[in-house]
C-alpha cells in the first residue's frame, strides 16, 4: 500500500468517514550549491517522489485532532492554543503552519486529520519543511484562500523562523512547494527568481545516507557563516556571492590562509551550481557528475565540513561504473551524500556500495533511489 493510501486508509479507521481534502508536500535533495544560500548565492535542489500527505475534513468548531502514522500517535488541540509546549513534539512543524495562517487573517476551521510520508526523517532530505508546506495547503483551503506557490515557501520560511525558532535559508521550502516534475529547480537565493531545469531521463538521483550522526553542525555552521561574513567585508563587498576569483586571489596574503580557502569555495561552488544547470539542459550528465565530484573535495579540503563516513561513501559511490558523480549534501559532518547514477545500473550500483561501506565504517547505510517529482499540492474528495 502507498503511503497516500496508508493515509487514506487510517484516516478511514480513525474517524469512520472519508476525507474532504488531501495534500501532499514532497522532500528535496540539494544537487549541488551547498553553503552558497546564506552567501546571497544559488543552490540546484530538486523535488523528489518521497512526500508527506494529510488527509483531513473541517469541523464545526476550532478544535484540531492530528494523527501522525509516522509516530503512531494521536493529539487535539484548539487553534487559540497552537504554542502548547506540552503537545507532542512532532506536531510542532503543523501547528506552526496553523499559526502563521491564523496571524495573517486566514480564517482556518478546526479539523480531523491524519499526516503520513515516506520521506526518511532525520536524513537530510527536509521532511520538516515539507511538513510546514502540506499544513500551509490544507490550512489554505480549508479556509477557502489561495497563495502563489513561492509565497508558500516563503510562509514555510517564517513558520520556520518565528515559530520554530530555527534561522533557516529558503531553500527547502522553495522546492517543496515550487519543485517540478523531472526537473531541479535553480534557486537565486538573493532575488529568490528561479529556474527550472530539466533532469535528463537516463539519470536517477541516489541518495545515501551515511547513519553518522551529525556533529559540530551548528557551531561549525555559526563560525562559516561568520568566516564568510568576515572575507566578504575584506574583499568590500556585500556577500561572497559579489566576488570573483581575481578578486579573491589578488587578496590572498590579506585573507590569510582560513578566510582563503572559505571564499574559495563559495566563489567555485556558485559557479559550479550554474554550470551544472547549464549541463542538465544540454544534458551532459558526465560534466555535471564532475561538478558533483569537485564540490565535493572543495567542501571536504576548502570549507572542511566533510567526515570520514561521507568521504568514504562518495569515494565508493564515484568508482562505480555508470555513476556520474557524487558529494556530500547537505550541512555536514555526517548524513548524506548525492549521486547521479544511470538508470540501468541503479541496483548493482546500490548492491555494491552498501556492503563495502559497512565493511569499511562498520556502519549500515540507507539508500534511496529517486526522480525528481512535481512540487505541494491538494486536491478535493468530496
Amino acid at each position: 500500500m502507498s503511503i497516500r493510501q496508508t493515509t487514506l486508509y487510517t484516516f478511514h479507521k480513525q474517524f469512520a468517514t472519508d476525507p474532504a481534502w488531501l495534500a501532499r508536500a514532497p522532500g528535496r535533495v540539494n544537487l549541488i550549491g551547498e553553503h552558497t544560500d546564506y552567501n546571497d548565492g544559488f543552490v540546484l535542489p530538486a523535488a523528489i517522489d518521497r512526500a508527506i500527505y494529510v488527509a483531513a475534513r473541517p469541523r464545526q468548531d476550532s478544535t484540531v485532532t492530528l494523527v501522525s502514522v509516522d509516530f503512531d500517535d494521536r493529539t487535539t488541540f484548539t487553534l487559540e492554543h497552537l504554542d502548547d509546549p506540552d503537545l507532542p513534539g512532532w506536531s510542532r512543524y503543523p501547528r506552526g503552519a496553523l499559526w502563521w495562517l491564523r496571524e495573517h487573517g486566514y480564517a482556518v476551521p478546526g479539523f480531523d486529520a491524519v499526516m503520513g510520508g515516506d520521506i526518511p526523517v532525520a536524513a537530510g532530505l527536509s521532511s520538516s519543511a515539507a511538513v510546514e508546506v502540506v499544513m500551509l495547503e490544507l490550512g489554505l483551503a480549508l479556509a477557502g484562500a489561495s497563495m502563489s506557490q513561492r509565497d508558500k515557501a516563503l510562509a514555510g520560511v517564517e513558520v520556520e523562523h518565528q515559530f520554530i525558532g530555527m534561522p533557516c535559508g529558503v531553500m527547502d521550502q522553495m522546492a517543496s512547494a515550487m519543485g517540478v516534475d523531472q526537473h531541479a529547480l535553480l534557486i537565486d537565493c538573493r532575488s529568490l527568481d528561479t529556474k527550472s531545469i530539466p533532469v535528463p531521463d537516463g539519470a536517477s538521483i541516489v541518495i545515501m545516507d551515511t547513519t553518522k550522526k551529525r556533529g559540530l553542525v551548528d557551531s561549525e555552521y555559526a563560525l562559516r557563516r561568520q568566516q564568510c561574513e568576515a572575507a566578504a567585508a575584506q574583499l568590500g563587498v556585500p556577500a561572497l556571492r559579489d566576488a570573483s576569483l581575481e578578486q579573491l586571489e589578488n587578496a590572498k596574503d590579506a585573507l590569510g590562509d582560513v578566510l582563503y580557502r572559505r571564499a574559495k569555495h563559495i566563489i567555485t561552488e556558485n559557479s559550479r551550481t550554474h554550470a551544472a544547470a547549464i549541463m542538465l539542459e544540454a544534458g551532459g550528465l558526465k560534466t555535471v557528475g564532475q561538478a558533483l565530484q569537485d564540490s565535493h573535495i572543495s567542501l571536504r579540503d576548502d570549507y572542511e565540513v566533510s567526515c570520514a563516513e561521507l568521504d568514504v561513501m562518495v569515494e565508493l559511490a564515484n568508482t562505480q561504473s555508470g555513476c556520474y558523480g557524487a558529494r556530500m549534501t547537505g550541512a555536514g559532518f555526517g548524513g548524506c551524500a548525492v549521486a547521479l547514477v544511470q538508470n540501468d545500473v541503479v541496483e548493482p550500483f546500490t548492491a555494491a556500495v552498501a556492503p563495502a561501506y559497512q565493511e569499511r565504517t562498520g556502519l549500515t547505510p540507507q539508500i534511496y533511489v529517486c526522480q525528481a517529482g512535481p512540487g505541494s499540492s491538494i486536491e478535493r474528495l468530496g
